[in-house]
Parts: C-alpha cells; structure tokens; sequence
C-alpha cells in the first residue's frame, strides 16, 4: 500500500485521514489487533461487508441534508471507488459498497472536498443525528429544528466524551408532534415545544432502541430550554460512556444500562454530572441552516405529462404545501433505496432550476425535494418518471422500508431487498387504493437486528430460517401492530409468527384482506389490532407455518437461484498475535498525548476527558495482566481498588476511585486541567514502570 497525504486546508481533517492511513498499514503489518482495528475503522464509516476483502462505506449527512454538488461528488466517488451504486439508509446516511479498504483515506479526502464526512458514521459514537426530513418546511413545525440537529452534529463529531463509548448513541430531532423522527426509538429523542408562545425547548425522550429486544423511550422532560439542549445531551452521554456494558455488546445500549440501574438513579447520575460539562449552557445558532434559496420563476409552456392518471396520483401521495405559501415540497419514492450513479447524475441534471439545492434523504429510504412551484410540478413529474422515479404512494403501505440484507451485510440472514419489491408489486397490482394510505407502514430487516426497522412497523418482517426434514429453509418472522402514535409515544410490534420466506407475500394479503374486511370506518390499524388481538392474528396466518407441505422453491430464497444456507460473511484478519496489554497501554500512551495537545491548545474540557480516558486505559491494562476483565470503567475503577490499592501493589495518595472521578466533581477549568492532566500522565509513568519491574 502507497503512503497517502492530502491537500486539505482543514488540518484537524487531514490529520484523521493520514491517522487513518496510517492505522490501515500497521493493521496489515500485524502491528493493530484486529478488535482493535475494527472499532478504528467503524468509527471512520468504514463497515466490514459480507463478500470478503471489500468494504461498506458509509457518508455521514447530518439530518440528511445534501446539495446537487455533494451529491455528485457522491456519485463519482461510488463509481470511481465502489460499485456505481448510492444506497440510502433510515438514518439518512448514503452508503457505498465493495470498497477497497486501503482506498479509504483517499476516498474520505476526495468527499471532504464538498464538506462531507465519514467521521463517526459507524462504530461506538454518536451516529448521524437525523431530523424530520420536512424541518424547516413542515406546515406543522413550531420551528425548524434543523439549527439544532446541525448544533448536535458539530459539538459531538470528535469529542473526546463519545469517541469509544461501550455501544453506539442515536440521537434524533422531529419537527412536530407527528414525531416523523421516532423519537420513542433513540437513546435520546427531541420533540420541539414553545412556552409563551416564544420560549422554544424540546421534550425529551430517552433510552429508546429496536434491536433484538426493542424498548421504548421514557419522556424525562416535558421542556428542555433550547440553551440546555447540548449540556443535557453532554451530561447523558458522559454518565452512558462511564456505566455502559463494554463486554456483552448485546446488552451494551443505553436502554440496558438504564434497565439495569433504573431510570430515577440514571437521571441523578445524569444531574450529578453538571457540574463537569464544557458549558452550562449553549446558544443555538437559529440561523446555521439557513433555508435554500427558491428556484426563480419561470415561465413555463405547456408539457404533455407522460402518464396523467399516475400524475394526479402522484400530485396526491407525493406532493404536499410547504409553509412557505405557493412553494410544494416534492417526495421521491425510491425503490430499495438504491440510486444507481447515472440516474443520479440526471436526478440533479433535470431537476436544477426546479427545485432548491437541497434535498433531504427521508427515513424511509427516499428523498424530499423543496420549494417547488405548482407551475413546474409536471416537468418535475416528467423528469422523475423518466428515471422510474415517479411511483405514487410515498410512506404509504406500498413504500416498503429495507435494509440490505444478503445482498451485502454481515450478519443478514435473507434477502430483504428482492421481498420488499415483491411486496411493493403486490400492493401496487392487487391493492392499489392503498397507495393512499398512510397508517400501515411496511418494513423489512434481513436479520433480527432492525437496521429496516421492523420493530416499528405496523407489517413487518425480519430474516430468519427453519428447519425441515433436516434441511434449512429461508423464512420470516411475522411482527405486526408497531408504529408510531405520536408526541413521543410509540409501539414496538409484537412477534406473531414465524414462516418460509416464500409466503411472506401470502401473509401481506392474509392480513390486508382481514384488515379490510374487518376494519371499521372510524379505526385506525392499531385499534384493529387491538381489537382482534395478538392470537386472533396467530391462528389467521397459523395455516401459513405449516412445513408438510413444502415445494422445493421455499428452499430457496427470494433473488436467489441457489438453495438456502444461512452464512456469515468473513471480515479483515490480523493474523498476528498481539500482545493485548501492551496494546491497551500504548492506547494509554496515545490518550495522554491528547491530552497534553488538547491542554496546550487551552481545550481545557478535552484534556480533562483524555486524562481520564489515560486513566481507565491504564487501569484496564493493569488489570487485564491479573486476568481481570471489567465490562464497564466505573468497573474498571473498582476492580483496580480492590486488586491494586487496596493490597498494596500500587501506593497512590487516595483511592483510585478517588483520583479518576475528580472528573465529575470539578468545574473544567485550567487550574483542574493542570492537576488531573499531571495525575494522569504520573500514573501512566508510574504503572508502565511497575509492569515492567513485574515482568523482570
């Protein structure tokens, strides 16, 4: 592999990218573990994919906001660095695939041209902070939450408090009570509220998550402040980073560690912790994402509109009033999520002048075009359906949500990708009036983790298998009567069935045949599903889990011409045994010297949490070569009491409980920085020292 340098002119982003680099080559001389390396990669967007020796990328846009350039910028990249393809994710992301792990640093260098980052798009950090795609637009709004979204996004990306935490933190913004963010299933959730009709704030929603095992989310403010907004979430993550799971990554999100503590100790916690956050209180900057410049008026001839019926349908499932009277914000439907590179350079070709230059990618795989006028929408009509992109029905029953699946994920486990299109096919040739409903949302997961959320759909399906006959069959878990209620309150779906992927299609007309028939005028879905009841559902598609009379085409999976194995994909390997200790404490060594760079550059806040994170890193070092292995740091700082302090080994002047959480009882000010930094940068002298003399 070459050595890479860039031009940027930000230098804290030159140097992540020559770190990265850097990182790349020692993990293939065997100098990195592995663990290790993967937790350095992710979290830089760099995602290990199914086929082996190539990667996922993952582009990291803020509430999902993207620009005609950064989206080009974004196709050339796919096709010059992966496989011609942009795939949008429910966290409003882009992601690329089959990525050459050593072009990495040279593709993230070319994105930041166009002020686009990688950074923290994976891993244990805080992940992409989404928001309302509408925000700023949303006849519903009290205001744009998009300044805050923004605010969040750039006080977390590279803060030391949220660079290794235990699990990753999700973090989201809606723009009403219709909560089009789910609020309800996010470590932290914001819904915006105004006293007086001018004091703007956030109800809070906390400790959320979908997964394996789905929880909701407490409200634990009704009014945050807008100047409180990023303290609290400091403070939140400060206490989630010291008390989270570190060794039992399925346990490891913060809806666990607020289970297992209880919610009440949790928030003390949280309280306790103010007194050591950066700021206590932070102005929002309203006016940082300032609305797009409309397109000018043009004079428009007449355009002969390539399919009326599919218009006037598509005028109303897709096309909605801003609150910016006379401007229309326009909802693309896009099948799987997927843009394939030249349909995206002619989304941006044709639509240019007709819309603003800003598109917002939606939470469920599509995009929002803004400021539309009503005398352009049929050439904007025209120009999508040129590129298939004109189906009606956006975020109706036929918008199905997916992930990738088999297609490239690790852990998927079916092809979640071919049965979503399937799905769709079957709403829009057997059930076409649908196409105008909004209360039923469809989404499919390739395995149980979520990433197409399935815990929240009023329909949805996860990957799975079954036995029969000694053979594997691919199948479906059946997950019906999620789905969002609004203002912070939401519904995980209840698991109903299990049965061979091939009838999923029998299970969608199963249960919308009954819905129809069965339904009253005034229910919605969820109170029809109330009303019938977990087992009514059961014994309706119970015919449908019948394994006797299997066909050998329920063998194979949707997409697939092969019979099914369930299969793992193979992800980088070291291939050298390294010494875990010795690892942790040049970790340590590396913390430090953050610390010392974050001190000398007055970042007075930083260095303390660098010092502290050189603290933990020692200690688990220490304990490590004793055998002992601590899942959380308050852990961490126990254990090396009891095995250290206490008998003796290690002589400090108080507890090392004492020492470290200094951290929480002290204003972050340059008299404490001085002290702790010193405190830390001792104990790593001292314990290296002590290592040795035991080794010798």
């Amino acid at each position: 592999m070459q050595s890479f340098r860039t031009e940027l002119e930000n230098p804290v982003v030159e140097k992540d990218i020559i770190d990265l680099e850097k990182k790349i080559r020692a993990f293939r001389e065997g100098k990195i573990h592995e663990e290790k390396f993967r937790s350095l990669r992710l979290a830089r967007g760099v995602y290990g994919q199914r086929q082996p020796g190539v990667q996922m990328v993952r582009i990291k846009l803020p509430f999902g906001k993207v620009t005609f350039k950064q989206l080009l910028r974004i196709a050339d990249i796919a096709d010059e660095y992966g496989s011609g393809n942009l795939h949008l994710t429910t966290r409003q992301d882009i992601q690329i695939h089959y990525v050459s792990l050593d072009r990495t640093p040279e593709l993230w260098a070319q994105l930041e041209q166009d002020d686009i980052t990688l950074r923290e798009a994976c891993g244990n950090t805080v992940r992409n902070v989404t928001s309302s795609p509408a925000s700023g637009i949303d006849p519903q709004e009290p205001f744009d939450v998009s300044p805050y979204a923004h605010a969040t996004f750039e006080y977390f990306l590279r803060n030391p408090i949220c660079q290794e935490m235990g699990r990753k933190f999700k973090i989201s913004f809606s723009s009403s009570e219709a909560d089009t963010a789910f609020s309800y299933i996010h470590d932290l959730g914001f819904i915006p509220k105004l006293h007086n009709d001018n004091e703007r704030g956030f109800k809070v929603l906390m400790a959320g998550g979908l997964g394996a095992q789905p929880a909701l989310a407490h409200a634990v403010k009704e009014f945050l402040p807008e100047d409180e907004l990023i303290p609290y979430i400091e403070s939140v993550i400060r206490v989630f980073d010291r008390y989270g799971e570190r060794n039992n990554r399925n346990k490891a999100r913060l809806k666990f560690l607020v289970q297992k503590i209880g919610l009440d100790e949790f928030l003390n916690l949280v309280e306790q912790e103010t007194i050591a956050t950066k700021v206590k209180t932070y102005t929002i900057n309203r006016d940082a994402v300032p609305q797009p410049a409309a397109p000018e008026a043009l004079s428009v001839p007449a355009i002969d509109i390539i399919n009326p019926l599919k218009y006037e349908q598509w005028l109303a499932t897709n096309v909605f009033e801003q609150k910016q009277k006379g401007f229309y914000g326009v909802y693309v439907k896009v099948p799987v999520g997927d843009i394939h590179t030249p349909e995206a350079r002619q989304l941006a070709d044709s639509l240019r002048g007709l819309v603003a230059d800003e598109i917002r990618i939606t939470q469920n795989q599509g995009l929002l075009l803004k400021y539309a006028r009503k005398e352009t929408l049929p050439a904007i009509y025209n120009a999508l359906a040129a590129l298939h992109l004109a189906e009606p029905g956006f975020d109706s029953v036929a918008d199905v949500t997916t992930c990738p699946g088999t297609d490239t994920c690790n852990l998927g486990i079916s092809n979640s990708m071919t049965l979503s299109k399937v799905l769709e096919d079957v709403i829009y040739n057997e059930y076409e009036d649908l196409i105008y409903n909004r209360d039923i949302k469809i989404k499919i997961s390739g395995c149980m983790n979520s990433c197409g959320q399935h815990g929240l759909a009023h329909i949805g399906f996860h990957g799975s298998s079954l036995k029969a006959d000694k053979r594997v069959l691919p199948s479906v878990q059946v997950l019906l009567g999620g789905g969002t209620v609004g203002n912070g309150v939401g519904r995980a779906a209840d698991k109903v069935i299990k049965v061979p992927a091939k009838r999923a299609t029998h299970v969608l007309r199963s249960v919308l045949n009954d819905y129809q028939a069965n339904t009253t005028e005034q229910e919605n879905f969820h109170a029809y599903y109330d009303r019938q009841g977990k087992d009514y559902f059961y014994q309706l598609l119970k015919p449908l889990a019948d394994l006797t009379n299997l066909t050998e085409e329920e063998f194979v999976d949707w997409g697939h011409e092969e019979t099914f194995a369930t299969a793992i994909g193979v992800g980088e390997c070291a291939g050298v045994m390294i010494d875990l200790v010795a690892t942790l404490l040049f970790e340590a060594e590396e913390k430090a010297s953050w610390a010392r760079d974050a001190y000398n550059e007055s970042r007075w806040a930083d260095a303390i949490y660098h010092s502290y994170n050189t603290l933990i890193s020692t200690a688990k070092a220490l304990l490590l070569d004793k055998g002992v292995n601590s899942s959380t740091q308050i852990g961490v700082i126990k254990e090396f009491d009891n095995h250290f302090v206490s008998t003796g080994l290690v002589k400090l002047p108080v507890s090392f409980n004492d020492l470290v959480l200094q951290i929480n009882q002290n204003e972050p000010s340059e008299a404490f920085a001085t002290a702790y930094l010193q405190s830390a940068e001792e104990f790593l002298t001292e314990m290296k020292a002590a290592r040795e003399a035991l080794k010798a």
